[in-house]
């Protein structure tokens, strides 16, 4: 019975047991076959004469060949080693990977000018190809030439063609032939699409030796042989470069020539062997002669569509309208790209699950965006012909000027041509009156419009009639593009600024010890340099009673502990610390390169802070001005109790961004004197306007320089009352005041402690 009830439950178990018996006796007897052989007979006849038989009497004829070449194919892990008897030298990458790996710019750009021609044609050039290419360079033989604006020259001071030519391509090889792939020589009588230029060395290789051009025969000379014209411009690649610059000066000695085209093309073709071609890999390079007194609006011919370039141009005002017809060209031909693209995705939107509701308008333009919650909804801005109602310094109404006024005559213009173009020829439209205009910008797909038009629509039989029309238009985002910037590095030394008052001496301790605690412990590459703003009463008495002798203790305890730091004080006597006028007196005493950081006596300076001051300041280009994160009034914010410790995560919480604060700024002591020169030309010696300025409102009104502000989250400044002196400017008193109330703290702690007051009132 048990025997019976054990079997029934093993019953299911079966299978698996025999199966899993059966697999293991099997892998034994394998085992144990494998074991006592030793080695495969079978195998051992195979190779040796066999099909490998071969093989393996070469291998043993090549004395063991093959074994070392099994190993190249082997990951090998190479051991690190160091002669102890060299000294070490530290290993210096490269700041970008670019360059490390080899990488080069695509291409360069020379164009060839004299001196009838340099005002005229040159300066044609340059307003509208230049700002096409990455890099481009007028070459002229001009001694000590004027250069007009805008436009980067190189002389070299002898005026024939030939020698200039030699002098240009020794220039381009010694100064670009390490850093260009390809190098594009043009005259300033030629133009060039220079898209379509851009275009095309995208699709050539670069490891070849090219010389791309107009082919033309030489006079007199063999048949197969050809130059590039000069006229019509010519590329030449980066290797064929390397390899010429070895016989330029065997060309100019030995090749006599009246065209530089022609003495280009017979040193290539001499030294190189290499002839000019037309075409290369497939692609085709494309030139028009123009004809003189030419019509353009009747050069309808293909090659005139498909050329790349056009020569010669005569006059300046036939190069801007040979670049209006282009332009004009490429621009109908992108828009029927654009129609194709819509049409095929209207077609392919057939095909999926949303069919036409997975189409968005316009078609091929990412969908507006969708808002999780009422605090992501993108809020539209009201306009009129006259004036917008959302201004930029917060007030409800301000005129419409400058780049809003274009933009919206802008708009307004194209939204008139798409229903003309859409109506005609059964109606025609005319704008009588924007009634109401709206505007966002959706991060996601562009600027947003839509307008409420009063229009006359006119038949064709003359019947006019008024009528209100909604349109909605789309200025969608353009191609992102990367805005080179100068290089800069992070081991500039900072010159630090910290203007000092009667009234800011009780918080100079805690900024010299943040100071040295951050920079000079640290050993960052950080000075620092006091300024004592004495008032007319103080002054008088300073040799009996110094109001600044507890700071300048603490300065020489400082210099006893760092032995190798000084830091130089100033004294100012004046009654209105102005920004500016303390600027001046700081700037005369540091050479040009100085890196200053404007700083206050709350700051709390810091390395994250000093590294993103360097990396943003840029000489000639560039000015930082931080936005410090100002903590709340700790007896509104936790009712006279500690403040609870918070995590490094939420540090900037209870506080804000101080935007009406511009008393820390970062700038170098160069560009100040270039921006403050053109102020001084301005008032000339009304000295009472620099009260009303800060140093922001210098470099803004009297520098093209780019003001880079934003928020620094390293700048955190405990909160305090700061005094506003009533004797500077309406405007800077304002700031003060505002900086002082925004700063007290939010709006739902200021809500409840006048609740609570209003509480204790009525009790």
């Amino acid at each position: 019975m048990r025997l019976a009830t054990l079997l029934a439950f093993l019953r299911p178990a079966l299978p698996l047991i025999l199966g899993l018996s059966l697999g293991c006796s099997l892998s034994l007897l394998r085992v144990s076959w494998i074991q006592s052989d030793g080695e495969d007979p079978c195998m051992d006849t195979g190779v040796n004469n066999g099909l490998f038989a071969g093989k393996m009497k070469q291998d043993s004829v090549a004395g063991g060949r093959s074994s070392q070449n099994d190993e190249d194919f082997k990951p090998r892990i190479v051991p690190y080693y160091r002669d102890p008897n060299k000294p070490y030298k530290k290993v210096l990458r490269t700041r970008y990977i670019q360059t490390e790996l080899g990488f080069h710019e695509r291409l360069f750009v020379a164009v060839l000018t004299s001196k009838a021609t340099m005002n005229t044609l040159a300066v044609a050039v340059n307003k509208t190809v230049a700002h096409h290419f990455p890099h481009l360079l007028y070459f002229t033989g001009l001694r000590s030439a004027k250069v007009p604006h805008g436009m980067a020259l190189v002389s070299h001071g002898d005026e024939r063609p030939v020698w200039l030519m030699y002098e240009t391509m020794r220039y381009i090889h010694q100064h670009f032939g390490g850093d260009y792939d390809w190098f594009y020589v043009m005259q300033d009588d030629t133009y060039a699409q220079a898209e379509q230029i851009k275009a095309l060395v995208t699709h050539l290789s670069i490891n070849q030796d090219v010389y791309l051009g107009r082919a033309e025969e030489f006079i007199g000379g063999d048949e197969q042989a050809r130059y590039c014209h000069g006229g019509f411009g010519y590329l030449v690649s980066r290797s064929l470069l390397l390899k010429l610059h070895r016989h330029l000066d065997s060309c100019r000695n030995e090749i006599l020539s009246v065209r530089p085209d022609e003495w280009l093309g017979r040193c290539i073709i001499d030294f190189l062997g290499i002839s000019c071609v037309s075409q290369h890999q497939g692609q085709h390079y494309h030139s028009y002669e123009l004809a003189k007194n030419a019509d353009l609006e009747k050069e309808e011919g293909e090659d005139f569509q498909a050329a790349l370039t056009v020569h010669p141009v005569s006059e300046g005002t036939l190069m801007y309208r040979l670049h209006k017809h282009f332009s004009r060209i490429q621009l109908d031909r992108a828009y029927q790209e654009i129609q194709q693209l819509q049409m095929q995705i209207r077609n392919l939107t057939s095909l999926t699950p949303a069919r036409e509701g997975g189409l968005t308008w316009p078609i091929g333009i990412n969908a507006p965006f969708v808002p999780k919650s009422r605090f992501e909804v993108i809020s539209w801005d009201y306009f009129t012909e006259q004036h917008l109602f959302s201004c930029p310094d917060g007030s409800p109404k301000c005129e419409l000027a400058g780049a809003s006024k274009a933009d919206i005559s802008d708009i307004i213009e194209a939204a008139l041509q798409q229903l003309n173009s859409r109506y005609q020829p059964q109606l025609r439209f005319y704008k009588q009156q924007l009634l109401n205009g709206y505007r966002r910008f959706d991060p996601t797909r562009g600027m947003e419009y839509m307008l409420d038009l009063l229009l006359e629509a006119v038949t064709q039989k003359g019947h006019s009639h008024v009528l209100a029309k909604r349109v909605s238009l789309v200025r969608p985002l353009s191609k992102v593009e990367i805005i080179p910037m100068p290089y800069v590095t992070e081991a500039t030394r900072v010159q630090l600024v910290l203007p000092l008052t009667v009234q800011e001496l009780d918080f100079v301790s805690n900024f010299l010890d943040m100071f040295a605690m951050n920079t000079l412990d640290t050993h960052d590459n950080a000075l620092l340099t006091l300024l004592f703003i004495y008032q007319p009463y103080d002054a008088q008495r300073v040799s009996q009673l110094d109001v600044f002798a507890g700071v300048k203790a603490m300065v020489g305890e400082l210099e006893k502990r760092y032995a190798e730091v000084k830091i130089p004080w100033i004294s100012v006597k004046t009654e209105v610390p102005s920004q500016v006028k303390l600027m001046d007196i700081v700037s005369k005493k540091h050479p040009v390169d100085t890196l200053f950081f404007l700083a206050s006596v709350w700051t709390e300076v810091n390395t994250e802070f000093l590294n993103r001051c360097r990396m943003n300041t840029i000489s000639n280009w560039q000015v930082f001005f931080p936005m410090h994160f100002q903590e709340f009034n700790p007896v509104l914010m936790y009712h006279g109790e500690q403040a609870s410790s918070s995590s490094s995560t939420d540090f900037l919480r209870d506080g804000h961004f101080d935007r009406h604060a511009f008393a820390e700024a970062c700038f170098y002591n160069s560009d100040y004197m270039a921006a403050r020169t053109k102020l001084a030309a301005d008032i000339l010696d009304r000295d009472e306007v620099l009260e009303s300025m800060e140093v922001f409102d210098v470099f803004l009104r009297y520098s093209g320089l780019h003001l880079f502000r934003a928020v620094e989250p390293g700048l955190v400044q405990k909160y305090m009352l700061r005094s506003c002196n009533p004797r500077l400017s309406e405007e800077l008193y304002h700031r003060c005041v505002l900086s002082n109330l925004e700063g007290l703290s939010s709006r739902s702690h200021l809500a409840m402690a006048l609740f609570e007051q209003e509480q204790a009132n009525s009790t």
